[in-house]
C-alpha cells in the first residue's frame, strides 16, 4: 500500500512539473513588469550601472551630448536614461532584450540600424541586467513611470 502511494505521488509530481514547464514555455519571456519600488534592488542597480553604463549613458543618466544628432560615423550618441530620454518609451521585456542583445536591427532597433550599444549578456546575469533597469526607473518621476508601465503592459497582452 505504502509503495502504491508513493508511485502516485512520483506521477503527480511528474504531471505537476510537465504543466509547469508546458506553461512556463507558453508565456512571454521577460519581465511583465520591473517595479522600482525596491530599493535594495535600486541601490544594486545603481552600482552596477556605475561599472558597466555610466561611461557612456553618463553617471546621472543624462546620455551624451547631442544624443539626437548623428556622429561623423553616422551611429547616434548614447541616449539619456532619465525622463528626458527615450527610455520610458520601451517596454520592460524590451528593454532587457536591449541591454542583453544590444541594438539588433529588425528587432530592437530599425532594419539596418547600427549602434555601438554592446551586448551585456556575457557580462552581466538577467539579475544583474533588471537591477540595473530598476536603478533607472528608480528615478523616473510618477507620471513617466505610470506611462511606461502601460506601455509594458500593454505590450505584454499583444504577446
Amino acid at each position: 500500500m505504502a509503495k502504491k502511494k508513493l508511485s502516485f505521488g512520483v506521477l503527480g509530481v511528474i504531471i505537476i512539473g510537465a504543466g509547469a514547464a508546458l506553461y512556463s514555455t507558453m508565456q512571454e519571456s521577460g519581465p511583465a513588469f520591473i517595479d522600482p519600488a525596491d530599493t535594495n534592488l535600486v541601490m544594486q542597480g545603481k552600482a552596477i550601472y556605475a561599472n558597466n553604463c555610466a561611461s557612456c549613458h553618463g553617471e546621472s543618466l543624462e546620455g551624451q551630448p547631442d544624443w539626437r544628432q548623428r556622429l561623423p560615423s553616422g551611429r547616434l550618441p548614447a541616449p539619456p536614461h532619465d525622463k528626458s530620454g527615450h527610455t520610458w518609451h520601451h517596454p520592460d521585456a524590451m528593454l532587457v532584450d536591449m541591454v542583453k542583445n544590444g541594438l539588433v536591427p529588425g528587432k530592437t532597433a530599425p532594419p539596418r540600424y547600427e549602434s555601438d550599444m554592446p551586448a551585456y549578456g556575457e557580462v552581466l546575469t538577467d539579475e544583474e541586467i533588471v537591477a540595473v533597469i530598476t536603478y533607472i526607473k528608480g528615478s523616473w518621476p510618477p507620471k513617466v513611470l505610470q506611462a511606461q508601465k502601460e506601455a509594458t503592459l500593454q505590450y505584454q497582452r499583444q504577446k
